[in-house]
């Protein structure tokens, strides 16, 4: 008898509609475009993906005002990707202890501002641990409830950086433009952060010193959800708020201190600025003192004629 022919295995193939294995293959789809798993998975194997996880700490030291206070919690408010911690000491060992809590915060940067006196508020800007650190005096402060203006943008939005052309003259402006870019531009995917932008942070250099402005930008709707291409080019900036201005003090190599990299040779301090206003008040008042001593002794030197009426109605 002839041999057996052995039966193949036949698998069950299942029933998949041609739509089903068109949406398997597709690519995903993203605010950017088609994404290619395939591409993916070259950029994984290259390791050539960055991927921003900054984050900051701000926080501030005791007895600051309150108005101080009301601009740390809008700056807070428009980065969404800080962390807020409680007030540390003012004191010379400050820096050891702020690049403690940033590092217990898993933070790579840090926002500090520092009162003194009440009145003079200095903020420093520095990349732990190993820096560098800047110094600024802040002036001109106007927070979000004092301004009451008219724009508004969603809270966690990314914004967009723009800069004067001065930050790309000296050496140590564009430093400055770094630090600042790294610490107030929102990493990209952040969990706290919306994938788009609407509002504006503007630094502009205007008398050695940086100004900051934030904007909404408003767009023109011709229906409810729809924008008018056309009319892209017509985009309007609206104020939000705050507002302040930033006077660079010291750069240091150093987080919170080291080596001075560079200093401003136009800073004045505020402690000098109000013994120049006392000296000029006392000066009045010297005027004051030296006008009455001229008049005692104009009146010794040229006294007056006996009156020869003077005793004409005095009784006998």
């Amino acid at each position: 008898m002839g041999k057996k022919r052995k039966h193949t295995e036949v698998e069950a193939v299942p029933n998949v509609k041609k739509d089903e294995i068109d949406s398997l293959e597709r690519p995903q789809r993203t605010l950017f475009g088609w994404k290619d798993k395939k591409v993916e998975q070259e950029k994984q194997t290259d390791g050539t993906i960055f991927r921003n996880k900054e984050k900051v700490l701000v926080t501030c030291s005791r007895r600051i005002n309150f108005r101080y206070r009301h601009l740390m919690l809008n700056l807070v408010s428009l980065l969404p990707h800080c962390k807020k911690d409680n007030k540390v000491e003012s004191k010379t060992t400050k820096g050891a202890t702020l690049n403690e809590l940033v590092e217990l915060k898993s933070c790579s940067s840090c926002l500090f501002f520092e009162c003194r006196k009440h009145k003079d508020l200095y903020l420093w800007m520095a990349k732990c641990p190993n820096g560098p650190s800047i110094k600024f005096l802040v002036d001109a402060v106007h927070t979000m409830e004092e301004l009451k203006l008219t724009g508004n943008h969603l809270n966690g939005s990314r914004p967009l950086l723009t800069f004067s052309a001065n930050f790309d003259g000296d050496p140590h402006w564009k430093l400055i433009k770094e630090m600042i870019t790294q610490i107030f531009g929102t990493p990209k995917d952040h969990r706290k952060s919306k994938p788009f932008h609407d509002h504006v942070f503007v630094f502009s250099i205007a008398d050695d010193h940086i100004w900051f402005r934030n904007y909404q930008i408003s767009c023109p709707h011709t229906g409810v959800d729809k924008i008018d291409r056309g009319g892209l080019d017509k985009l309007t900036l609206i104020e939000v708020g705050p507002r302040f201005c930033l006077n660079p003090i010291k750069i240091f190599g150093g987080s919170f201190g080291g080596p001075t990299l560079y200093e401003n040779p136009y800073y004045v301090a505020p402690n000098q600025v109000r013994a120049l206003e006392k000296k000029q008040k006392a000066g009045k008042y010297a005027k004051k003192v030296k006008a009455k001593t001229r008049r005692k002794m104009h009146e010794l030197s040229n006294p007056l004629e006996p009156d020869e009426f003077a005793d004409m109605w005095k009784e006998e």
